[in-house]
C-alpha cells in the first residue's frame, strides 16, 4: 500500500451554540476534511480545523498542501509514516502554513490500521473497547438557563462526570455556576472546572480554597494557571492537595514531557495527534502519570484512550460535526464505545460532502442555521 492521491473538502457552516471559554469564543466551524488515497482504493480520513479564524478558499488550501504536505506522503507506505521521527533544525522548525497536522496522522493511522485489518485501538495495543467519557459545555458565553438545558440534558442521556468553564471577572459567577451545575445534575456526580489559564497561581490558590468552603468537591481543576509555569502547579498541586491539577493541553510533545519531569501536573491532558499522543503516553504510563483525551474531533481520541493504560476519561462537547460522517463513535450511558471496524472507523459522509462543502469563504452571516445532529440537545431556551 503506497500513497497516490488524497482529496481535500472544506466545510464551514453555523454553531448550534457559542462555544467558548474565559478567552475565547466561536459560533462557526470551519473544517478541512482531508482524505488520503492509496494504490489499492483504501482511504484515511482525516479533519483539520481553524477555531477561530475561517481557512481560505478550497483553491488555496489545495495549493498550500501540494507545496508544503503532499511531497512528503506521495508514493510512501502509510505504515512507513505512523512512526517516523525527525529533528527539525534551524527554517524547517515550523508548523504548516495551515494545521494539516493531526488531520495527516489521523488519516494515515486510519490507513495503517485498514491494511492491518485491525480497529485502530487494536492496532495501537488495546485491550478494551471503551473509556468514560465526561460532559463538556465549552460554556463560558452561554447563559444560565442553556447552561442548564446543556448539562441536564447530558445528565439524562447518562452521564455521571461534567467539566464546566470558569475563570470569570466576576469569581462569585464561577462559584454560581458549580452551584447550579450541581443543582440540575444528579446526586453524587463528579465536576470538573477549567479556568483555560484565567488565574496565576497564589489567586488560583485561593479561589479553589474558596470552593472547598463552599462545599463543592471537584475531581480536577484542568489548566487553572500558565502552561509553563511549572513552579506555579507544583504550588497547587500541593496546596490544593483535596483536588487534582490537570494539566498539559497547550503544550507540544516536547512541552508535554517537561511539565511531568517538573512534577508539575497531577492528570496529562492530549488530544488527537495520533502518533504523539501515543509517545507522550507512553512516557505518561512509565511515570504513571494518568492522562486524560481532551477534546479530538469526532472523538477519535478513544483509540488512544483505549490503548494506553494511564486513561480513565475522554471529553465530549456536544459539538455539532456528526453530520460530517456516515457513523459517527457510539457514546451510551456516559461510556463512548471504539469501533470494531478496521481504521478508525470513520467514513465522510456522501450527504456532507454533496449538502455542506463550501469551496469558497462565506461571510459569517451566509451560514444560516446549523445543522442538526442526534446527539445534540433539543433548542435551548432563552432566559
Amino acid at each position: 500500500m503506497h500513497l497516490v492521491d488524497y482529496r481535500l473538502t472544506r466545510f464551514q457552516f453555523a454553531r448550534d451554540r457559542v462555544i467558548g471559554d474565559s478567552q475565547v469564543r466561536a459560533d462557526a466551524a470551519n473544517v478541512l476534511a482531508l482524505e488520503l488515497i492509496a494504490d489499492d482504493g483504501a482511504v484515511g480520513l482525516g479533519f483539520a480545523q481553524a477555531l477561530f479564524v475561517p481557512m481560505p478558499d478550497l483553491a488555496e488550501i489545495e495549493r498550500i498542501f501540494e507545496a508544503e504536505i503532499w511531497p512528503g506522503l506521495d508514493g510512501v507506505a502509510p505504515a512507513a509514516l505512523a512512526h517516523r521521527v525527525s529533528r527539525p533544525r534551524g527554517g524547517n522548525q515550523r508548523a504548516p502554513s495551515l494545521p494539516f497536522g493531526e488531520a495527516v496522522q489521523v488519516a494515515v493511522w486510519d490507513l495503517t490500521a485498514k491494511q492491518a485489518g485491525l480497529p485502530l485501538w487494536k492496532l495501537l495495543g488495546g485491550t478494551r473497547s471503551r473509556v468514560r467519557a465526561y460532559a463538556s459545555g465549552l460554556d463560558f458565553h452561554l447563559d444560565d438557563s442553556e447552561f442548564v438545558n446543556l448539562f441536564g440534558y447530558a445528565d439524562s442521556i447518562g452521564y455521571s462526570a461534567f467539566k464546566i468553564k470558569v475563570g470569570h471577572p466576576d469569581f462569585e459567577r464561577d462559584l454560581h455556576r458549580i452551584a447550579l451545575l450541581k443543582k440540575h445534575v444528579r446526586n453524587g456526580a463528579l465536576v470538573m472546572i477549567d479556568a483555560n489559564e484565567a488565574w496565576g497561581a497564589k489567586e488560583a490558590l485561593a479561589k479553589l480554597e474558596k470552593i472547598r468552603l463552599a462545599g463543592h468537591d471537584l475531581l480536577w481543576v484542568e489548566d487553572p494557571i500558565l502552561r509553563n509555569d511549572y513552579e506555579g502547579l507544583r504550588l497547587l498541586r500541593n496546596g490544593a492537595s483535596w483536588t487534582l491539577i490537570n494539566s498539559g493541553e497547550y503544550l507540544d510533545a516536547t512541552g508535554k514531557r517537561q511539565l511531568m519531569e517538573e512534577n508539575a501536573t497531577d492528570i496529562l491532558n492530549v488530544h488527537g495527534q495520533v502518533t504523539d499522543v501515543m509517545r507522550i503516553g507512553w512516557l505518561a504510563a512509565d511515570k504513571g502519570i494518568p492522562v486524560s483525551l481532551g477534546n479530538t474531533f469526532l472523538e477519535v481520541g478513544v483509540h488512544m484512550a483505549c490503548a494506553l493504560p494511564e486513561v480513565e476519561w475522554l471529553e465530549y462537547s456536544f459539538q455539532n460535526f456528526e453530520h460530517l460522517v456516515e457513523q459517527p463513535m457510539e457514546i451510551k450511558d456516559g461510556h463512548i464505545s471504539a469501533p470494531d471496524r478496521p481504521g478508525h472507523g470513520l467514513v465522510l459522509s456522501e450527504t456532507a460532502r454533496r449538502d455542506w462543502a463550501r469551496p469558497q469563504l462565506l461571510p459569517r452571516a451566509a451560514l444560516g442555521e446549523a445543522p442538526g445532529n442526534p446527539r445534540q440537545p433539543a433548542p435551548m431556551a432563552r432566559a
